[in-house]
């Protein structure tokens, strides 16, 4: 039974919401372990890897091109919000600035407190992925994962890290926390890949 909270889809949505998924005027905090708390300009984004090793500060981020992006997020867990509004930049204005070598085909993302999950590089390398800092015109909440989150809104929202530290480029794909605990290792909610075996 959906709580107060949540509704099933109408039918009228044109194909925007998953199946298997509730709708949500509200943003559930969804976390494992304990949430971060720092401030913006402690922030240190590593670049780790197959790549030119370097470490962008919070002024680093804000000098790239920032863009406002309105898009629907789905977790995991079931629910879905549509027209969320994020400020960041975008990962492939980001990518850009970085020297890859070229057998990198994956990136594992990690967080302050240990978190990680990976993508492939072609899941991580569009535009309307953001390393986000704001959210609805606010900065971003530290239960939210501010000051600075990536969000990759076609996957499961656990595939959009917290408190983000490190990308790491490499030449194969590698089980990050969720993954190796039994969660899909890529997450495609339309295709409801939760789990290994879906």
């Amino acid at each position: 039974m959906l709580g107060k909270f949540f509704k099933k889809p109408d039918d009228n949505l044109g194909g925007r919401v998953p199946p298997g998924q509730a709708l949500t005027s509200r943003f559930p905090v969804l976390t494992y372990g304990p949430v971060q708390h720092y401030a913006a300009d402690a922030v240190e984004l590593k670049i780790t890897g197959l790549a030119e090793p370097r470490t962008l500060h919070w002024a680093d981020l804000l000098a790239l091109p920032q863009t406002t992006l309105t898009t629907d997020i789905h977790c995991v867990t079931h629910w879905s919000k549509l027209d969320t509004v994020w400020t960041g930049v975008r990962v492939t204005d980001l990518l850009a600035t970085l020297e890859l070598d070229p057998r990198a085909t994956h990136v594992m993302q990690r967080s302050v407190g240990g978190y990680s999950t990976n993508l492939s590089l072609e899941d991580f390398a569009r535009p309307e992925n953001l390393l986000a800092h704001t959210y609805d015109g606010q900065p971003l909440s530290a239960e939210h994962g501010g000051p600075l989150r990536l969000v990759v809104p076609h996957l499961y929202f656990w595939k959009s890290a917290k408190w983000l530290t490190e990308l790491e480029f490499m030449a194969a794909d590698t089980p990050g926390f969720w993954e190796k605990n039994g969660y899909h290792m890529r997450g495609d909610p339309f295709a409801e890949q939760r789990y290994d075996d879906d």
